[in-house]
């Protein structure tokens, strides 16, 4: 049967994609909308994600095809049977199906044999190499030979190898048991009244990431204080050329161009490790910004792409844009990839020194607490001046303690007075 036969065995229908029956959800918001117009689903793809106080659901497709039209977008409200888009799936025509099926099941039945005998043949040549009292060995202790990996040549099996695999899985089987007991040994609701609840979708997506992060990187935080008087009362006298307003600059914005200038001095800071086991780092020559956010959904950490060729005053609206987007959800997912090194601060909530977690591929986070008014020996003389506390935390594989110093000093410099006038030009 010729191609064209072939497409003339379908048709094109349009099929309403609903919300199906979701248990006690009802009239709930759509956090995220996962598809545009025009794109191609397959079936269980998700199409939509929801939230309820209790927790998020992802409403997958029902059928192959492709998006004709979107009923709904972030923010409605959506309960069962609301029709969520429109989708052109391709059905085939039932009785040539079924003509079809019976020329080509020959041919498949042939493929079937053909493909029985290659694998054979590959577990025949690939069978592990080992004696037969090695093997007697193995069976009796009721393991698998197959799965032991072999010390001698060609990974040939020897006693020892059986005894480790043995001994390995012992081990194992004692640590989980120990985990087990520690979890199990008494329950939350024996000490008095407790609720259950879902981890916020956000959260429950970064601890993946942070978990990986924390387990794999050495961290090693450096704390030190920045004396930013100087900037603050340049940062407080800056006004608008038009209106002879007050700007109003976060000094967040400061802190992303003083990183960038650090960063360009200490290249080893903007660079990835997730080629590290085969001895690769990629340095990059890009400066994009991470900012922790925080949202009632969880932590997020937008980029500022390019803070290199932006002033101040054009970081400092888009601090805000990303901001928003992020606590109403309209930021996009690739924005929180694809960063240089990310800043967390803690400067409107409070505390001073702590220790952040590195934003995994990169290689060192700086952590900015509250800033505080001091008594400082300053010029031969105890004068009071702003000091900004400054958490450094680094890969220790990547970067080593003296680097990070002179990093942190080198972004205390460029916080001062000279530096940030010129910054913010």
């Amino acid at each position: 049967m010729g191609i064209n036969q072939c497409l003339l065995n379908y048709k094109m229908l349009n099929k309403e994609i609903k919300v199906p029956n979701i248990g006690e959800f009802k009239d709930v918001e759509v956090i995220e909308v996962l598809v545009s117009t025009g794109q191609l689903v397959s079936k269980n793809d998700p199409l939509i994600t929801i939230e309820s106080d209790k927790s998020s659901v992802e409403i997958p497709s029902t059928y192959e095809g492709e998006v004709k039209k979107l009923n709904i977008k972030v923010g409605d409200k959506v309960s069962e049977g609301n029709t969520i888009l429109t989708l052109e799936v391709k059905e085939k025509n039932k009785e040539e199906t079924k003509i079809q099926n019976e020329e080509i099941k020959p041919k498949i039945e042939k493929e079937k044999k053909i493909i029985k005998a290659k694998v054979e043949r590959i577990n025949a040549s690939e069978k592990t190499a080992a004696s037969p009292n090695v093997r007697k060995f193995a069976r009796e202790l009721g393991v698998n030979i197959d799965q032991i990996p072999g010390s001698e040549r060609k990974g040939r099996v020897i006693e020892n190898d059986v005894k480790n695999f043995i001994s390995s899985r012992i081990n194992k089987t004692e640590q989980s048991q120990e985990r087990k007991k520690i979890i199990i040994e008494y329950s939350h609701s024996d000490f008095g009244e407790i609720e259950i609840k879902d981890i916020p979708r956000v959260k429950k997506i970064a601890s993946t990431y942070l978990v990986n992060s924390w387990t794999t990187i050495p961290h090693v935080t450096n704390h030190d204080e920045a004396d930013i008087t100087e900037m603050e009362n340049f940062r407080n006298s800056l006004t608008d050329t038009y209106t002879g307003e007050k700007k109003k600059i976060t000094p967040l914005a400061f802190i992303v161009k003083a990183l960038v200038a650090s960063l360009k001095k200490f290249p080893n800071f903007n660079c990835s490790i997730d080629d590290i086991e085969n001895g690769k780092i990629t340095i990059k020559k890009y400066f994009h910004i991470g900012i922790a956010v925080d949202t009632p959904h969880g932590l997020m950490v937008p980029k500022i792409r390019n803070a290199n060729n932006k002033n101040i005053s054009h970081i400092s609206n888009e601090l805000k844009t990303v901001s928003e987007e992020c606590k109403n959800l309209k930021i996009k997912k690739k924005e929180f990839f694809g960063g240089s090194m990310t800043i967390t601060s803690l400067g409107g909530i409070g505390g001073s020194f702590f220790t952040p977690i590195i934003n995994y591929p990169e290689v060192a986070i700086l952590g900015i607490g509250k800033a505080e008014k001091k008594q400082i020996f300053f010029n031969n003389k105890f004068q009071t001046r702003i000091m900004l506390p400054l958490s450094l935390s680094y890969d220790h594989r990547i970067i080593d303690g003296a680097e990070a110093s002179r990093f942190n000093n080198d972004i205390k410099e460029n916080l001062g007075r000279n530096f940030a006038y010129k910054l913010a030009i």
